[in-house]
This record gives structure tokens, C-alpha cells and sequence, in this order.
């Protein structure tokens, strides 16, 4: 079965009101088995528009990937998240077949 992933890339306006969210995510994220590929770090950007900040989470699959950004706990967390910072996210279903 394929994995799920969250791509998100994030400019962030109010580093101080994002800690909060930062803060809380992880309780979510644990419950719904995320783990972070990609949190920040450095990035060279080639090829049409970025943000500041790029994010990704891995899920065992992508209904999972879903159901975590649709559950009550992570709705919650966009209304933390929201007034410090926009973005780009989006839900992707992983590859899992054959390789070159």
C-alpha cells in the first residue's frame, strides 16, 4: 500500500504566534503516525515560486494523511496556525510501483 505525504510550504509572518502551533502539532501528528521528512531546513529553490519554510510529513497512507487533516485536532490547529502565517499544502498519494 502506498504511503501518504503532506507537502506544505509556509511563510511565516509571526514566528511568535506560529510556536503555539508548533508547539501542539506533534501530540496530532503522533496520533495519526506522521513522521517529518522535510521541517525547515535549507533549500535551493530552481524552478518557479517558494516560501520560507518547506514541510513534509510522511503517513502510513493516504486515507490517513487525510483523516489527520480533517480530524477535529488538526482543524483546531489551522485556526492556531492561520493568523501567523499562509501557505501551500497539499495531500499526496505516495508511488509504489515499479522504479527505473
Amino acid at each position: 500500500m502506498a504511503k501518504g505525504y503532506w507537502i506544505a510550504r509556509i511563510d511565516v509572518h509571526n514566528m511568535d504566534g506560529y510556536k503555539e502551533y508548533i508547539a501542539q502539532n506533534g501530540a496530532v501528528f503522533k496520533k495519526y503516525g506522521a513522521k517529518f521528512l522535510v521541517r525547515g531546513g535549507k533549500f535551493d529553490p530552481k524552478e518557479g515560486s517558494s516560501r520560507s519554510r518547506n514541510v513534509m510529513l510522511e503517513f502510513k497512507d493516504y486515507e490517513t494523511a487525510l483523516a489527520c487533516y480533517n480530524s477535529p485536532e488538526y482543524t483546531r490547529l489551522v485556526a492556531i496556525r492561520s493568523p501567523h502565517s499562509e501557505g501551500d499544502l497539499v495531500i499526496v498519494e505516495g508511488y509504489d510501483g515499479p522504479q527505473p
